[in-house]
Formats: C-alpha cells, sequence, structure tokens
C-alpha cells in the first residue's frame, strides 16, 4: 500500500471540488431558504413527456437499446435539427444519446485529446469544463471574458491563446452562469478562427431554446462547421427534464465513432425510458417549452431589474436563465457575499468565482424559481444591502 494519499489519482487529486455544491448543503440544512442557486427548471417534465415514459415502463421497455440509441429517437432528433438549424446528420452515423450533456462532454473530449493537447475554454463557464479537460489528459487554457463584451468570447481572445498544441474550442451558449448568447457574427469570426487553425469546436447549445428577443444560432449550422464541430444538445432544461438524465450528440462520423466507443464501453446506452420520453418531448413539447419561456422571460425582467435596482449592477441575460449581477457595490468578496447573504437573509446565490477566475466579483442567481420567490428573495437582499451596501 502507499498510504491513504497514493491511493488517489494524482490527476484526479489535482482537481478542485466543484464551487457550487458547498452553497446548497449549507442551505439544505436551514429553514426558509430562497434558492437562487440552482440550475434546474422548477417546473414539473411536461405531462404528456411523463406519461410516455410511464408507458414505456408499462410495456416492458426495460432492456439495453442499440448503443447509439432508439434509432427512432436519433430519427426525430435528425429531423429536430434539420428543421430548426438547416442541419443534416444521418441518424445511424452521426447522432449519439448520452446520458445528459454531462457524458457528451466527457465522451468529446476523450474522444479527441491526447496527452498534452490543449483546449480552449472560456469563462465564465459550467463548472464542468476545465476538469472534463483534465481528466480527458489535456491542458484546459482559460480564456476570460468580461462584463464589457457581454461576457461574448471574441476571436482575437481565442486566437492569442492558440499554439501548435492546440487541439478544440470548448464554448457554451447560451452561457451558464451569465446568460449571454454570442452573436452569429462574432460566432462567425471564431469560425474563420477555427478553419485557418484546423480547429475541433465543441459547442454546448443545451440552452438553445431558452432566448429572449434574440436568435440563437446554432455554431455546426455556419459555413463550412458541420464537418469540425461536435454539437452537444439535450432536453434537461427546455423540457425541464433533468431528473431524465437525457441528451445528445451531433457531429461528424469519425469524431461520433470515437465517442461512441467510450460509450459503448463507459455506459451501454442511456436510460431507455428517458428516450421513449425524450421522442414525445420532440414530438410533443413545443407548446410547454413556449409556455415555460414565456414565464422564464417574466422573471428575467423581474429579476434584472430588481437587482439594478439595489444597486447589484446586472447586464442585461439574454438566454437560458441566470443573471450575473456585479456586488462591487457591496464591498465585499462573492463568497463572503454568498456566505454573508445566506446566513443574513436566507437567500442562496453562487459565487461567481465557481465558474472560473472571470466570475470574480460577481454572483450567479438562478430565476428558475417561482415569480413570487424572486419578489421575496429580493425584498431579502434589498434589507442586506441597505446595511450593507
Amino acid at each position: 500500500m502507499h498510504g491513504t494519499q497514493g491511493r488517489i489519482s494524482q490527476l484526479v487529486s489535482s482537481v478542485p471540488p466543484s464551487g457550487i455544491r458547498r452553497f446548497f448543503d449549507i442551505a439544505a440544512t436551514m429553514n426558509g431558504v430562497i434558492s437562487l442557486g440552482i440550475g434546474e427548471p422548477d417546473f414539473d417534465t411536461p405531462e404528456p413527456i411523463t406519461r410516455a415514459g410511464i408507458e414505456a415502463l408499462q410495456r416492458g421497455a426495460h432492456h439495453y437499446t442499440a448503443n447509439s440509441g432508439l434509432i427512432e429517437l436519433r430519427e426525430a432528433i435528425a429531423q429536430h435539427l434539420n428543421e430548426r438549424y438547416g442541419l443534416t446528420y444521418d441518424a445511424e452515423n452521426e447522432i449519439l444519446i448520452t446520458v445528459g450533456v454531462s457524458e457528451g462532454l466527457y465522451l468529446a473530449l476523450c474522444a479527441i485529446v491526447n496527452p498534452a493537447d490543449e483546449v480552449i475554454v472560456s469563462e465564465p463557464c459550467f463548472v464542468a469544463y476545465a476538469p472534463e479537460v483534465s481528466f480527458a489528459g489535456g491542458v484546459p487554457v482559460i480564456v476570460p471574458t468580461s462584463v464589457e463584451n457581454s461576457f461574448e468570447i471574441t476571436a482575437g481572445e481565442i486566437a492569442a491563446q492558440i499554439t501548435p498544441q492546440t487541439k478544440a474550442v470548448l464554448i457554451g451558449y447560451p452561457n451558464n452562469p451569465t446568460g449571454a448568447v454570442l452573436s452569429a457574427s462574432r460566432m462567425s469570426e471564431i469560425a474563420e478562427i477555427a478553419e485557418r487553425h484546423d480547429l475541433v469546436v465543441i459547442s454546448d447549445e443545451i440552452y438553445d431554446q431558452l432566448v429572449y428577443g434574440v436568435t440563437h444560432t446554432c455554431f455546426a449550422a455556419l459555413p463550412g462547421m458541420r464537418e469540425r464541430t461536435i454539437l452537444l444538445q439535450g432536453f434537461s432544461k427546455a423540457y425541464a427534464m433533468t431528473g431524465w438524465r437525457i441528451g445528445y450528440m451531433a457531429g461528424p462520423a469519425d469524431l461520433l465513432a470515437a465517442a461512441r466507443k467510450i460509450h459503448q464501453y463507459t455506459i451501454m446506452s442511456a436510460p431507455t425510458v428517458a428516450q421513449y420520453a425524450a421522442l414525445v418531448a420532440l414530438k410533443e413539447g413545443q407548446p410547454y417549452v413556449q409556455e415555460m419561456v414565456a414565464e422564464y422571460d417574466r422573471r428575467r425582467r423581474l429579476i434584472v431589474d430588481g437587482l439594478n435596482a439595489i444597486g447589484l449592477t446586472c447586464f442585461e441575460p439574454k438566454g437560458a436563465y441566470y443573471a450575473f449581477p456585479s456586488i462591487s457595490a457591496s464591498g465585499m468578496d462573492e463568497g463572503t457575499f454568498a456566505e454573508r447573504l445566506l446566513e443574513e437573509e436566507q437567500v442562496a446565490v453562487v459565487p461567481g468565482s465557481a465558474f472560473g477566475s472571470a466570475g470574480v466579483g460577481f454572483i450567479r442567481c438562478s430565476y428558475a424559481t417561482a415569480y413570487e420567490k424572486i419578489e421575496e428573495a429580493l425584498e431579502r437582499m434589498y434589507r442586506f444591502m441597505r446595511r450593507h451596501g
């Protein structure tokens, strides 16, 4: 034996635990907490989707599917991407059903990264991006975005970080945690950089349907980008299906074949019942998505106006369901702010630094919670800022 320290991989030991969980763990022990923390819809899964899952169980859908997932679901996804973005994917070889987008991210990186390959990651971003690059044996190269650029990464910022070791660029828009949406013009400039340097682009577009007053551009639909893009997508956010754990990846056949090989050995196949539910989500879910988006938009206006009114300046998020205000008026760092707000007013938020160093000085407030709860949270935050602002 090597002692307890020596038992754990040095790579795993070198990656810090997620900065999100600690606040949820504390909040769970307290009474009367309003959580603006969790990135999860407060809506129930729409009834036809839930019913499809129940009916699948009742008729005996208890077995593995094909490694890539139900062919009917893959065909429905191909049709959905074609109708929405004009993309054409072969359902047999270019679409893979995964255990949420999280598995898709893991597969995409493991499929393309050689030891010491560099992957450019824009921050602030979903907490898993840089750790998953490391777990795949690569080197995350962080490109910070700023509120002055509306948290949109630029081609120039990416170009400045490219070396002979650069293999891929990993982006996630609409963005968690900022709510930023990347403009089509900025995407096109990034596409030119990817073409010039022969880079793979991993584009996490899980929030693509949750946009407000703007149009989301699918990266793979840009000229020449389909062949160098791994598109990560899923059902958790737009269809309120987080616990069903169902996502997918779409991309060129060679990259998807590599991802499928890892998926075969690691997962076998995504949850069968969830796949049948996802099929109905694509066929019947759109009216429910539109209803949820309208309600998110109502909450978005409430929280952004409310935060600005109490001195927590917040740029306007155009996608997802997060506001990302600056807490500089409080005179505290974001960790202290989140801890004291939870202790003093029982409102849970997430320090922006949990999403990378570009989030220092900010907090993430999720508006995937009831309108009335957001109103009450803003009242509590107003009291807090009167004392500390």
